[in-house]
């Protein structure tokens, strides 16, 4: 068992570590690629790449009808948190982006009392709000500077709570590569149509362009990097408790903020790790908070009851 819970842990410090590469690929593709073409090849190859693997595993399940609506769903809300994100790494540091999108930590915590009944307590509660105060300090300097741009993590960081939400009711009962597999196709469906549409209009965030080789090969390396890292956080789950495998996510800000400095000449300011440092430290609260209620559950629920 331990030699599984390591395994995760190795999967998860992979995602952790190549999953920014994504963002800095999108943040490198040539200005006059739309963020919708991006997201075209992002999704596009994750499900060319991902069909084979759930078919060669025996788990590719023909999708209920009752399932079509909610991978259409989750497909439109990982597609709105991409592009968000995609959209705000090509005006703003790596690091910077990264760090305010993890208060969906908090966020996931704050709907998963919400909407799964799960129990929020009101320390639970006052980490969220310390956490949300270090994104302040990071976003606060981004927005004089950039504006709205400096908001598109925070929506990127509620849609993905979102997905998560619908992700662990979907998980239950369906491979995890198969559920990332159909959310994919779901979201290349909703991409396809719009590129068609906009095609000619002229507009800057959706008529594709024909890429030339050195955006052909940013784009690619968005899908291949990206269908890599979820993978490797599908089969950290499988074999590692998520509150074991959780805190090591926060390892993306050092990737990103060293992909920042070393790709794009990034370099956060004082005030931008300080923001980060408050948002790992109440995150990470937040996550000790969880694993320590789930040790007490499981020791209770192995406690004989007398009749």
């Amino acid at each position: 068992m331990q030699d599984r819970t390591t395994l995760g842990i190795a999967f998860m410090v992979a995602f952790a570590l190549i999953a920014p590469g994504m963002d800095a690929f999108a943040k490198a593709t040539p200005d006059y690629i739309p963020v919708m073409e991006i997201l075209g090849f992002r999704f596009g190859l994750q499900s060319l790449l991902l069909l084979p693997v759930a078919a060669y595993l025996g788990c590719l399940d023909w999708p209920r009808r009752s399932d079509v609506g909610l991978h259409l769903v989750r497909g439109f809300l990982i597609m709105a948190a991409t592009g968000l994100f995609f959209a705000a790494v090509r005006e703003m540091p790596l690091a910077n982006a990264i760090a305010i999108f993890f208060v969906e930590p908090f966020i996931l915590t704050l709907l998963g009392g919400l909407f799964l009944g799960e129990a929020v307590g009101a320390r639970r509660i006052l980490a969220c709000a310390v956490g949300f105060g270090g994104a302040l300090l990071v976003i606060q300097p981004s927005f004089s500077e950039l504006g709205l741009v400096a908001l598109y993590p925070l929506g990127t960081a509620l849609c993905f709570a979102l997905y998560m939400v619908m992700t662990r009711s979907m998980a239950q009962r369906l491979s995890p590569i198969t559920l990332q597999a159909y959310t994919a196709i779901a979201a290349s469906a909703l991409i396809l149509p719009l590129l068609v549409a906009f095609d000619g209009t002229g507009h800057p965030a959706l008529d594709p362009a024909m890429p030339e080789r050195f955006a052909l090969v940013m784009l690619f390396g968005v899908g291949i990097v990206s269908t890599i890292s979820h993978l490797f956080i599908s089969l950290a789950l499988k074999f590692a408790p998520a509150a074991t495998i959780a805190p090591l996510q926060y390892l993306e800000i050092v990737a990103a903020t060293a992909l920042g400095y070393f790709v794009f000449s990034d370099i956060p300011d004082a005030l931008t790790f300080l923001g980060i440092a408050i948002i790992v430290s109440a995150g990470l609260y937040v996550f000790a908070r969880e694993r320590r209620a789930e040790q007490v559950l499981a020791v209770q629920l192995d406690v004989p009851h007398t009749p």
